[in-house]
């Protein structure tokens, strides 16, 4: 009898156990059920509406500013360099004397052509009182036809000597003036490579004025976008931060190719009122072939695998949003921005943060 209420027990306790495993069971299916329902939570993540932003089709090449007002001074006689009148730099008016070239040797010349001169002026009064004594004579019947037309043949030749004297003498003198180097125009004087002392010559370069104003920026273009050239292309000067010093348009395109860079020259007249450019200069000169419309990514959305460009865009889906990883064809870069030619689209949802830690597919939450 003692040994039935055990057997009562120990199947009790059996029941017990199953009936908490069983329980144990049952709850263990719901959670999986519940989280299986809920799905993994989206991950918050920030994002920006791509929008179509007009981009100028644009090309820069190096480019070259010259003057239309700039001159180069030259000697126009050979000879030594006594004086230096200016300095580089300087502002000089039209007419101002900028060197002396040694005009003794000159001098000596004009000289003696004065007094070549003044021998004929002697020679030729001699000449005049000669015929007008044969004029007198030839009337009285004392000399003869012949002899006044000696004297009239001998005026005519110290006439005509004298004249040619006249003439050596006024060449010289205007040769003497050359020996004082002066300014064509008012400007400003540039580099002077010669010293006083120096022996020169009429292909030695003395230095250049320059006049204050306008330049000429001169763009070599490729022969392949010759096609594209056309006038009041617009055109723009940059400096190193991008940024445009002076705005003009194509003013010449020249209608012969560079045989030895087959290239296209092409010029642009730039406003210089704050001299911020100079003469010679090389800068960096924008053409604009046109403008177009496409949508900009921010440079921290885009990753770059293999070549390849990628972004997340959020899409939506099942009232949600999930990421998916969109390959792009990037165009040019605009300040922190890729132009994007194709890939995403004007109002796509690109996210731009978390991307390291996202995959295609995983649900995101929006922000901003």
């Amino acid at each position: 009898m003692l040994l039935r209420p055990k057997k009562c027990l120990s199947h009790s306790l059996v029941i017990t156990v199953l009936a908490v495993s069983g329980a144990s069971v049952a709850c263990s299916g719901n959670s999986a059920q519940s989280a299986h329902a809920n799905g993994p939570q989206a991950m918050p993540v920030k994002v920006q509406e791509a929008r179509a932003t007009p981009i100028d089709d644009a090309t820069e090449y190096v480019a070259t500013l010259k003057s239309r007002d700039s001159a180069v001074i030259m000697p126009q006689v050979d000879g030594q360099v006594i004086n230096i009148l200016v300095h580089s730099g300087e502002s000089v008016q039209a007419g101002a004397v900028l060197m002396e070239i040694d005009p003794l040797k000159q001098q000596a010349t004009v000289k003696s052509q004065e007094s070549s001169r003044a021998a004929q002026q002697a020679t030729l009064s001699l000449a005049k009182q000669q015929y007008d004594r044969a004029q007198g004579l030839y009337a009285a019947g004392v000399v003869s036809k012949q002899d006044l037309d000696q004297a009239k043949s001998a005026l005519d030749a110290a006439h005509a000597q004298m004249d040619s004297l006249d003439a050596q003498v006024s060449e010289q003198q205007v040769q003497l003036h050359y020996y004082m180097v002066v300014a064509p125009w008012s400007g400003m004087v540039g580099d002077i490579p010669v010293r006083v002392g120096d022996r020169i010559t009429s292909a030695t370069q003395l230095t250049t004025v320059d006049k204050p104003g306008s330049l000429e920026v001169y763009v070599y273009v490729p022969i392949e976008r010759s096609s594209q050239l056309k006038m009041n292309l617009p055109v723009q000067v940059l400096d190193s931060n991008d940024k445009a010093l002076a705005d003009s348009r194509v003013s010449f395109i020249s209608p012969q190719v560079d045989s030895a860079t087959q290239t296209v020259l092409v010029k642009a007249r730039i406003a210089n009122s704050n001299d911020a450019l100079r003469q010679s200069q090389f800068i960096r000169a924008r053409i604009v072939w046109g403008r177009h419309h496409n949508p900009e990514v921010p440079m921290l959305a885009v990753s770059r695998l293999a070549g390849q460009y990628f972004a997340f865009v959020a899409e939506p889906q099942n009232g949600g949003y999930v990421a998916r990883q969109k390959p792009l064809k990037i165009g040019q870069t605009v300040g922190n921005d890729y132009e994007v030619l194709d890939g995403i689209k004007p109002g796509d949802k690109v996210i731009v943060s978390g991307t390291q830690f996202l995959l295609d597919g995983a649900p995101v939450s929006p922000q901003g």
